[in-house]
């Protein structure tokens, strides 16, 4: 994997994007994008769960040009194709790019002050395609300690397919919206300390995001939690 200064890209792309929102006479040279109001630059090694337990630090790839299908059949067609986790021994860092396609994408590390990830704002931040694309994710889930019976709460659009601790444990399927625990995993264990997310959001065209959480053995939001970026050794992907 190359580093690259993501960083301070997505930065830059956030310093732009304000400057044209507040409208100030000052003119990029670049062309001024739509301003992500929901997204911020991580600071600082962890991220607590907000008072819904929604996870609010993500690591997010550049969007990978796909065909829109969002059956059960195309997704997974579009997941295989585009495996960016297929060498990976651990979870990426801000900054290392993954292949797709032939392609190099880069990892964005990004902070959503809302409840749900508004992954339209992050590329078009970017100045990337928000359609027909293909949305990588991942997070680091750090417990205080080990949480049996509890389940994934998840809602994207459009379709999304999510893992815990490399174990396949819930999808979405069709256009939809993002609903707030639209899909819940079966009952899985929390390990103490951190455990991986990662995620797959497919969108055909329009608005994109998603938000997750976890819910507790009384379906109760888990507000314990924080997510952090940094791969810690000895955690798989």
């Amino acid at each position: 994997m190359t580093i690259v200064r993501s960083t301070c890209v997505f930065a830059a792309a956030l310093a732009v994007a304000s400057l044209a929102g507040v409208g100030l006479s000052a003119r990029p040279a670049a062309p001024a994008q739509e301003p992500p109001r929901t997204l911020a630059v991580p600071h600082g090694d962890a991220l607590p769960v907000d008072s819904q337990g929604f996870l609010r630090r993500w690591l997010v790839l550049e969007p990978i040009p796909v065909p829109g299908a969002l059956t059960e059949d195309a997704v997974h067609e579009v997941l295989a194709a585009n495996d960016v986790w297929a060498h990976a021994s651990a979870p990426p860092a801000d900054g290392q790019t993954a292949m797709a396609a032939g392609q190099s994408y880069a990892w964005h590390a990004v902070d959503t002050l809302a409840y749900n990830l508004n992954l339209f704002h992050f590329a078009h931040a970017l100045g990337k395609p928000t359609s027909n694309v293909l949305f990588w994710a991942t997070t680091i889930v750090n417990a205080p300690r080990a949480m049996t019976d509890v389940r994934l709460a998840i809602g994207s659009n459009a379709a999304s397919a999510w893992w815990l601790n490399g174990r396949h444990v819930i999808a979405l399927y069709n256009d939809r919206q993002a609903v707030i625990d639209d899909g819940v995993s079966p009952r899985v264990t929390l390990r103490a300390g951190a455990n991986v997310i990662r995620a797959a959001i497919v969108n055909a065209g329009g608005a994109t995001d998603f938000c997750a959480r976890f819910l507790d053995a009384q379906d109760e939001p888990i507000t314990t939690l924080t997510a952090s970026l940094a791969p810690a050794e000895g955690v798989s992907r």
